[in-house]
């Protein structure tokens, strides 16, 4: 059996730049579990509650974030996986689909379906592999944005798609009235902070390593692989950055940084997100879908020494 689908975790500053309501927690709320070759179900509701209750202080989760085990995923088992959430969320997290694919049509298919999942948001990564023009980058975002009436966050993570979204691109569908934000996992903070100068993207650091500068910069909040397991420290980050204590935020940061190597710097984020929440008795084993492979002991290892430094419950 195999647990699919990570949620990154979205933490913010700013009010509503997504929905329309304004979540004070959120959670971890299930997973689909596979039970039979290409049977799949939802986990007992009391199982889903606790890993809820488990993640704090965000405001919104990601279901099938492109970095994790999404492409791996039928339509059927997204949409699942995006149904159970949000019945779980209960308005106290914003529920983010993941529905982005190098394909137009069968992105718009699967934005519909989240959209009729319960989906509060979603996110449309860069189309990957074909590598579009950034003329094509707009079709395809435009076409994605103009499916549904859900807002859309852009994901823009060029070392994984062999493309990235331009800043004129980035610019010119920021003026879509349903395209309000943007995963940075670009890393170029100069551009950052030119694009939301010129618009109003709500930006959210999609590369741990970076939280603290691209927040400094402006950045609406993070969207955090390690927040699967620190959501707290990153809450806290953001309050510190927002307070201009910016000493508070070096250290938290800093606190931080050994986890943040161990999960992202070591087998893969997604891969090492599922072994700690593993490790934390969180979910009760850490099964990946090839190609994707569990951590080796190594990893692990380092995975368990990096836990031990975080203080602070979890």
């Amino acid at each position: 059996m195999a647990h699919v689908g990570v949620f990154w975790l979205v933490c913010e500053q700013s009010p509503e730049p997504l929905v329309a309501h304004r979540a004070r927690r959120a959670g971890h709320p299930g997973v689909a579990r596979q039970v039979g070759a290409g049977e799949w179900r939802a986990e007992p509701r009391e199982q889903m509650r606790s890993i809820h209750d488990d993640v704090a202080d965000c405001d919104g989760i990601v279901v099938g974030g492109t970095t994790g085990e999404s492409p791996t995923l039928t339509e059927t088992e997204a949409a699942l996986l995006v149904r159970a959430v949000a019945a779980q969320s209960k308005n106290q997290a914003r529920v983010v689909a993941g529905i982005g694919t190098y394909d137009t049509a069968d992105s718009i298919q699967r934005a519909r379906e989240a959209e009729a999942a319960g989906a509060d948001a979603l996110l449309l990564v860069c189309p990957y592999y074909s590598k579009p023009t950034q003329a094509g980058v707009v079709a395809h975002c435009v076409a994605v944005a103009d499916a549904t009436e859900l807002p859309v966050m852009l994901y823009d993570v060029p070392a994984r798609t062999g493309i990235a979204m331009a800043a004129p691109t980035l610019i010119e569908l920021a003026a879509h009235h349903r395209i309000r934000a943007v995963k940075d996992a670009k890393g170029d903070l100069s551009e950052a902070m030119s694009v939301m100068a010129r618009t109003s993207l709500a930006y959210y650091c999609g590369i741990d390593e970076l939280n603290l500068p691209y927040l400094a910069c402006g950045a609406t909040g993070v969207l955090s692989v390690v927040g699967n397991v620190v959501a707290d420290r990153n809450a806290e980050l953001i309050r510190a950055v927002r307070g201009g204590e910016l000493g508070s935020a070096k250290a938290i940061q800093a606190s931080l940084s050994p986890l943040v190597d161990a999960i992202m710097r070591t087998s893969q984020g997604a891969v090492m997100a599922k072994a700690a929440l593993a490790e934390l008795g969180i979910i009760p084993h850490a099964t990946v879908r090839l190609p994707l492979l569990e951590p080796p002991p190594p990893h692990l290892q380092r995975l368990t020494d990096a836990l031990a430094t975080i203080a602070a419950p979890v």
